[in-house]
């Protein structure tokens, strides 16, 4: 599909009346960050960008729990929270909505980052579990107007995906093992959830 189209359809659900979210979901790497911000830049503040990340628990409660090994895995989020905060984007009362924000550089959530006024028609979240079909995770779907499923080769993604673990600090090492290990069980996870996706998309075919 051709980037003006999808640009157009996102146009769309911003002049449907009232608050839309477009979901842009897919594996580890898949490009959903990208494209979203894209989106948002295109649509001249007609849009703006809310990421499931800002969810992650923080790194002393992974710990806590025992689940840093796993971050990034679905029980290492408040999914609750964010099922909130999508109850409260699509039902603006006037007021702006602060989101979280996930910080690559220190791997942290940041509170109150993201400000959604309330003049604002389209919110776009991305994020790995916005299709899955298991509780608390399968509130997330209905909560949606549409949802794109970014979905390139799986050599491409891996690639991304292991140079975007670079980018923020790893070694070539560091960054090979949590592509292939923690990254590749969630991917392995994320991918059947693709059917339940209004649109299927590769990005490396956008022009």
């Amino acid at each position: 599909m051709r980037w003006l189209d999808l640009l157009t359809r996102a146009q769309a659900l911003a002049d449907g009346g009232g608050r839309r979210i477009l979901g842009i979901a897919g594996g580890p790497g898949a490009g959903k960050s990208t494209v979203a911000r894209r989106l948002v830049a295109a649509l001249g503040g007609a849009a703006v960008l809310v990421g499931m990340d800002g969810y992650h628990l923080a790194q002393s409660e992974l710990q806590r729990l025992g689940r840093a090994g796993r971050k990034g895995a679905p029980d290492t989020f408040d999914t609750a929270g964010y099922v909130a905060l999508l109850h409260r984007l699509r039902t603006p009362d006037g007021g702006t909505v602060y989101a979280p924000e996930f910080r690559r550089a220190i791997e942290e959530p940041i509170a109150a980052a993201v400000p959604v006024p309330a003049e604002i028609p389209l919110v776009i979240t991305e994020g790995n579990y916005l299709l899955l079909d298991i509780p608390p995770w399968s509130a997330v779907r209905g909560l949606l107007d549409e949802v794109w499923f970014l979905a390139p080769d799986e050599r491409t993604r891996r690639r991304w995906l292991a140079a975007r673990n670079r980018r923020y600090g790893r070694t070539a090492q560091q960054a090979a093992e949590r592509t292939t290990g923690s990254d590749e069980d969630n991917a392995r996870l994320i991918a059947p959830t693709a059917v339940r996706a209004d649109l299927i998309l590769d990005p490396t075919q956008f022009d």
